[in-house]
């Protein structure tokens, strides 16, 4: 019986997720094709998905998208990279701190489409100038939620910890890690968004493939069922993104009394 309800709680919990979406969809449908709105100022969601079934028919969408996807993450992997361990170096060491944080704070405060300029003088047109600008966007999030995830580890734990014997290893695996998980988990969580807010940004320095590209290629054709079918798949993107982060925090968070249900 308990089970059942669960069960019956899981599905009402999806069901709401999905419910605003659902329904704006529906008022967009039935405002379109009553007449209430221009086909040619907002098309109609049917004929988006009817785009979007031509261009997958075709394998222009696939491509776009997996070439979109490989920059995302790579991207991401370069810039959270960086970002976690410059952040882990900062947040445990107080040297390293005084070293480093200033001026990646002084970094942090520049713009990034104000680099644009910048990062195209630098590497030119290629992919190497994308993945810099997606590497940057997602560096400044993971960086700044595990250097404050490690600080805000509690320190009586920690004393704790040393009281009960554990090595410098064991303290970082059983206390300051799991302390600090929730923060660097966040930053991850706000990366994944970021990550997808630069791409269409990144896409268009003269490039010639990706969902970016497809979307601006669309707008020069004043092809807005093509243009909006981008838009939505950016939306789709970030929320399957958003979806795994909730998994992973899940996952890793069980013992967090903010993550049980």
């Amino acid at each position: 019986m308990k089970l059942i309800n669960k069960i019956k709680i899981s599905l009402i919990d999806h069901f709401i997720v999905w419910l605003i979406p659902v329904l704006v969809l529906v008022v967009w449908q039935i405002v379109v094709q009553s007449g209430w709105l221009s086909s040619r100022v907002m098309p109609a969601p049917l004929d988006v998905i009817s785009a979007g079934v031509t261009l997958t028919a075709n394998g222009e969408l696939i491509h776009h998208f997996l070439v979109s996807l490989q920059r995302a993450l790579l991207g991401l992997v370069i810039g959270g990279s960086i970002g976690f361990i410059l952040g882990f170096i900062t947040g445990l060491s107080k040297l390293a701190e005084n070293l480093l944080d200033s001026t990646i704070q002084m970094i942090r405060t520049i713009p990034l489409l104000a680099l644009v300029p910048l990062v195209i003088l630098w590497f030119g047109i290629g992919e190497f100038s994308k993945i810099f600008l997606l590497a940057l966007a997602v560096f400044f999030p993971i960086y700044l939620n595990t250097f404050h995830g490690l600080r805000s580890v509690d320190k009586d734990l920690i004393e704790m910890g040393k009281v009960y014997g554990l090595s410098p290893y064991g303290l970082f695996k059983n206390i300051i890690l799991p302390g600090a998980m929730p923060s660097i988990l966040v930053g991850l969580r706000m990366s994944l968004g970021f990550m997808w807010l630069y791409l269409i940004v990144a896409e268009t320095i003269a490039s010639s493939e990706g969902i970016g590209y497809m979307t601006m290629n669309a707008r020069e054709f004043l092809q807005t069922d093509i243009m909006v079918l981008g838009i939505l798949l950016y939306a789709v993107l970030g929320k399957i993104s958003d979806i795994l982060a909730s998994i992973l925090e899940k996952k890793y968070l069980k013992w967090h009394k903010g993550y049980q249900k």
